[in-house]
Protein backbone atom coordinates (compact mmCIF):
# COMPACT_ATOMS: atom_id res chain seq x y z
CA UNK A 1 0.00 0.00 0.00
CA UNK A 2 1.22 3.11 -0.41
CA UNK A 3 -1.69 5.74 -0.18
CA UNK A 4 -2.25 8.13 2.48
CA UNK A 5 -4.49 7.13 5.01
CA UNK A 6 -5.85 10.39 7.57
CA UNK A 7 -7.48 10.34 11.02
CA UNK A 8 -7.45 13.12 13.71
CA UNK A 9 -9.33 13.64 16.97
CA UNK A 10 -9.26 16.42 19.00
CA UNK A 11 -7.37 15.69 22.61
CA UNK A 12 -6.33 17.55 25.72
CA UNK A 13 -6.40 21.30 24.95
CA UNK A 14 -5.48 22.44 21.53
CA UNK A 15 -3.03 19.37 20.38
CA UNK A 16 -4.46 16.81 18.36
CA UNK A 17 -2.84 13.18 17.56
CA UNK A 18 -2.81 12.15 13.96
CA UNK A 19 -2.14 9.26 12.06
CA UNK A 20 -1.38 8.83 7.90
CA UNK A 21 -0.01 5.42 5.98
CA UNK A 22 3.37 6.14 5.39
CA UNK A 23 5.04 6.11 2.21
CA UNK A 24 6.69 2.99 2.69
CA UNK A 25 3.45 1.49 3.75
CA UNK A 26 2.95 1.38 7.36
CA UNK A 27 1.18 3.38 9.59
CA UNK A 28 2.59 6.32 11.63
CA UNK A 29 1.41 8.53 14.22
CA UNK A 30 2.70 11.57 15.99
CA UNK A 31 1.25 14.71 17.91
CA UNK A 32 0.16 18.07 16.25
CA UNK A 33 1.87 20.47 18.57
CA UNK A 34 -1.23 23.34 19.87
CA UNK A 35 -0.54 26.97 18.63
CA UNK A 36 2.79 28.76 19.97
CA UNK A 37 4.15 25.30 21.24
CA UNK A 38 8.06 24.93 20.31
CA UNK A 39 8.40 22.42 17.64
CA UNK A 40 11.83 21.51 15.17
CA UNK A 41 10.10 22.96 11.80
CA UNK A 42 11.50 22.67 8.21
CA UNK A 43 13.00 25.49 8.18
CA UNK A 44 15.32 24.64 11.68
CA UNK A 45 16.56 21.32 10.06
CA UNK A 46 17.25 19.26 7.06
CA UNK A 47 17.35 15.56 6.85
CA UNK A 48 20.60 13.90 4.39
CA UNK A 49 19.37 10.55 2.60
CA UNK A 50 22.22 8.48 0.80
CA UNK A 51 21.43 5.85 -1.07
CA UNK A 52 22.15 4.32 -4.10
CA UNK A 53 18.56 2.58 -4.68
CA UNK A 54 16.26 4.97 -6.39
CA UNK A 55 13.03 3.58 -4.86
CA UNK A 56 13.97 3.47 -1.76
CA UNK A 57 16.07 6.62 -1.97
CA UNK A 58 12.48 8.26 -2.96
CA UNK A 59 10.39 6.33 -0.40
CA UNK A 60 12.45 7.57 2.47
CA UNK A 61 12.19 11.11 1.01
CA UNK A 62 8.73 11.21 0.53
CA UNK A 63 8.44 9.38 4.43
CA UNK A 64 10.52 12.10 5.62
CA UNK A 65 8.87 14.79 3.92
CA UNK A 66 5.13 13.87 4.83
CA UNK A 67 5.90 14.63 8.73
CA UNK A 68 7.31 18.21 7.96
CA UNK A 69 11.17 17.62 7.20
CA UNK A 70 13.33 19.50 4.90
CA UNK A 71 15.44 16.77 2.97
CA UNK A 72 18.36 16.15 0.23
CA UNK A 73 18.73 13.03 -0.98
CA UNK A 74 22.04 11.86 -2.68
CA UNK A 75 22.96 8.90 -4.33
CA UNK A 76 26.73 8.64 -3.28
CA UNK A 77 28.54 9.53 -0.75
CA UNK A 78 31.27 11.77 -3.07
CA UNK A 79 27.56 13.71 -4.37
CA UNK A 80 27.18 14.23 -0.79
CA UNK A 81 30.17 15.57 0.03
CA UNK A 82 30.50 17.57 -2.68
CA UNK A 83 26.97 19.23 -2.05
CA UNK A 84 26.62 22.04 0.24
CA UNK A 85 25.34 21.59 3.51
CA UNK A 86 22.80 24.36 5.81
CA UNK A 87 24.43 25.44 8.95
CA UNK A 88 21.39 23.81 11.07
CA UNK A 89 20.74 20.83 12.95
CA UNK A 90 20.79 17.84 10.53
CA UNK A 91 21.30 14.11 10.65
CA UNK A 92 22.53 11.61 7.55
CA UNK A 93 20.02 8.44 7.10
CA UNK A 94 22.75 6.66 5.62
CA UNK A 95 22.84 3.14 3.45
CA UNK A 96 26.22 0.92 4.27
CA UNK A 97 26.67 -0.21 0.68
CA UNK A 98 27.18 2.41 -1.79
CA UNK A 99 29.11 2.49 -4.96
CA UNK A 100 32.18 3.95 -4.56
CA UNK A 101 32.76 5.54 -1.16
CA UNK A 102 30.90 3.13 1.38
CA UNK A 103 28.84 4.29 3.88
CA UNK A 104 31.27 3.01 6.74
CA UNK A 105 34.49 4.95 5.29
CA UNK A 106 31.98 8.28 4.89
CA UNK A 107 31.44 7.79 8.67
CA UNK A 108 35.31 7.79 8.67
CA UNK A 109 36.01 10.63 6.12
CA UNK A 110 33.60 12.85 8.24
CA UNK A 111 35.17 11.95 11.38
CA UNK A 112 38.43 12.77 9.89
CA UNK A 113 37.37 16.02 8.60
CA UNK A 114 35.85 16.69 11.76
CA UNK A 115 32.01 17.07 10.47
CA UNK A 116 30.15 15.97 13.61
CA UNK A 117 26.81 14.84 12.01
CA UNK A 118 24.20 12.41 13.46
CA UNK A 119 24.59 9.11 11.11
CA UNK A 120 21.21 6.62 10.80
CA UNK A 121 22.76 3.43 8.88
CA UNK A 122 20.54 1.62 6.63
CA UNK A 123 21.34 -1.95 5.63
CA UNK A 124 20.09 -5.14 3.79
CA UNK A 125 23.20 -7.04 4.07
CA UNK A 126 23.96 -5.61 8.03
CA UNK A 127 26.01 -8.26 10.54
CA UNK A 128 26.77 -8.03 13.80
CA UNK A 129 30.54 -6.92 13.41
CA UNK A 130 29.53 -3.63 11.11
CA UNK A 131 27.02 -2.97 13.66
CA UNK A 132 28.82 -2.46 16.60
CA UNK A 133 31.89 -1.21 14.02
CA UNK A 134 29.04 1.78 13.63
CA UNK A 135 27.91 2.21 16.64
CA UNK A 136 31.46 2.71 18.44
CA UNK A 137 32.27 4.83 16.37
CA UNK A 138 29.15 7.15 17.23
CA UNK A 139 26.18 6.05 14.89
CA UNK A 140 22.58 6.99 16.30
CA UNK A 141 21.03 3.90 15.03
CA UNK A 142 21.90 0.29 12.99
CA UNK A 143 19.02 -0.87 10.96
CA UNK A 144 18.53 -3.63 8.61
CA UNK A 145 16.25 -3.74 5.72
CA UNK A 146 13.02 -3.81 6.25
CA UNK A 147 12.53 -1.46 8.84
CA UNK A 148 9.65 0.09 10.97
CA UNK A 149 9.08 3.53 9.45
CA UNK A 150 8.17 4.84 12.81
CA UNK A 151 11.35 3.39 14.58
CA UNK A 152 13.59 5.59 11.65
CA UNK A 153 11.34 8.74 12.50
CA UNK A 154 12.06 7.95 16.44
CA UNK A 155 15.95 7.96 15.22
CA UNK A 156 15.86 10.59 13.08
CA UNK A 157 14.45 12.81 15.71
CA UNK A 158 16.42 11.62 18.23
CA UNK A 159 19.63 12.12 15.92
CA UNK A 160 18.39 15.70 15.28
CA UNK A 161 17.99 16.09 18.60
CA UNK A 162 21.50 15.21 19.36
CA UNK A 163 22.52 17.81 16.68
CA UNK A 164 20.50 20.54 18.37
CA UNK A 165 22.20 20.00 21.37
CA UNK A 166 25.49 19.53 20.17
CA UNK A 167 25.38 22.89 18.72
CA UNK A 168 24.23 24.71 21.41
CA UNK A 169 27.24 23.52 23.71
CA UNK A 170 29.50 24.20 21.01
CA UNK A 171 28.26 27.88 20.76
CA UNK A 172 28.30 27.92 24.73
CA UNK A 173 32.28 26.91 24.46
CA UNK A 174 32.77 29.56 21.55
CA UNK A 175 31.18 32.41 23.46
CA UNK A 176 33.39 31.37 26.62
CA UNK A 177 36.54 32.03 25.12
CA UNK A 178 35.25 34.83 23.40
CA UNK A 179 34.58 36.38 26.81
CA UNK A 180 37.82 34.87 28.02
CA UNK A 181 40.22 36.53 25.00
CA UNK A 182 38.66 39.96 26.39
CA UNK A 183 40.09 39.62 29.23
CA UNK A 184 43.12 41.82 29.56
CA UNK A 185 46.41 39.94 30.50
CA UNK A 186 46.59 40.85 34.45
CA UNK A 187 42.71 39.75 34.77
CA UNK A 188 43.68 36.93 33.64
CA UNK A 189 46.29 36.19 36.23
CA UNK A 190 43.44 37.44 38.43
CA UNK A 191 40.64 34.82 37.06
CA UNK A 192 43.59 32.11 37.72
CA UNK A 193 44.01 33.03 41.04
CA UNK A 194 40.90 33.54 42.76
CA UNK A 195 39.55 29.92 40.83
CA UNK A 196 42.14 28.67 43.25
CA UNK A 197 40.42 30.28 46.58
CA UNK A 198 42.93 32.46 47.33
CA UNK A 199 42.12 35.65 48.84
CA UNK A 200 41.98 39.20 47.72
CA UNK A 201 45.52 40.08 49.75
CA UNK A 202 47.11 36.97 48.63
CA UNK A 203 46.86 37.26 45.02
CA UNK A 204 48.41 40.80 45.92
CA UNK A 205 50.70 39.41 47.30
CA UNK A 206 51.15 36.64 44.61
CA UNK A 207 51.26 39.10 41.70
CA UNK A 208 53.30 41.94 43.51
CA UNK A 209 50.04 44.36 43.24
CA UNK A 210 48.09 46.37 45.65
CA UNK A 211 44.48 44.88 47.30
CA UNK A 212 42.62 47.85 45.34
CA UNK A 213 44.13 47.01 42.12
CA UNK A 214 42.98 42.88 42.42
CA UNK A 215 39.41 44.08 43.87
CA UNK A 216 39.13 46.28 40.39
CA UNK A 217 40.65 43.67 38.36
CA UNK A 218 38.43 40.53 39.98
CA UNK A 219 35.18 42.88 39.57
CA UNK A 220 36.35 44.02 35.37
CA UNK A 221 36.41 39.85 35.44
CA UNK A 222 33.44 38.92 36.95
CA UNK A 223 31.58 41.49 34.72
CA UNK A 224 33.23 40.51 31.00
CA UNK A 225 33.17 36.69 31.92
CA UNK A 226 29.31 37.45 32.92
CA UNK A 227 29.32 35.41 35.86
CA UNK A 228 27.17 35.92 38.87
CA UNK A 229 29.09 34.39 41.51
CA UNK A 230 32.62 32.59 42.38
CA UNK A 231 31.08 29.41 41.80
CA UNK A 232 29.94 30.44 38.43
CA UNK A 233 33.20 31.49 37.95
CA UNK A 234 34.84 28.30 38.73
CA UNK A 235 32.26 26.55 36.37
CA UNK A 236 33.87 28.90 33.66
CA UNK A 237 37.02 28.35 34.62
CA UNK A 238 36.74 24.78 34.64
CA UNK A 239 35.37 24.68 30.85
CA UNK A 240 38.20 26.46 29.70
CA UNK A 241 40.73 24.32 31.26
CA UNK A 242 41.87 26.72 34.03
CA UNK A 243 42.95 24.54 36.95
CA UNK A 244 39.91 24.65 39.59
CA UNK A 245 41.07 23.06 42.85
CA UNK A 246 37.43 24.41 43.77
CA UNK A 247 35.28 22.12 41.86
Amino acid sequence: MTGRMWSARQARGRRRSTTRMSPLGAIVSWTLLAEGERVMTEGDVIVFVVDDDAPLRESLTNLLRSVGFRVAAFASAQEFLRSPRPDVPSCLVLDVRLPGLSGLELQRRLADADVAIPIIFITGHGDIPMSVQAMKAGAVEFFTKPFRDQALLDAVQQALARDRTAREQRAQREELHHRYRALTPRERDVLALVVTGLLNKQIAAELGISEAAVKLHRQHVMTKMGAGSLAELVRMANRLGIPTPLV
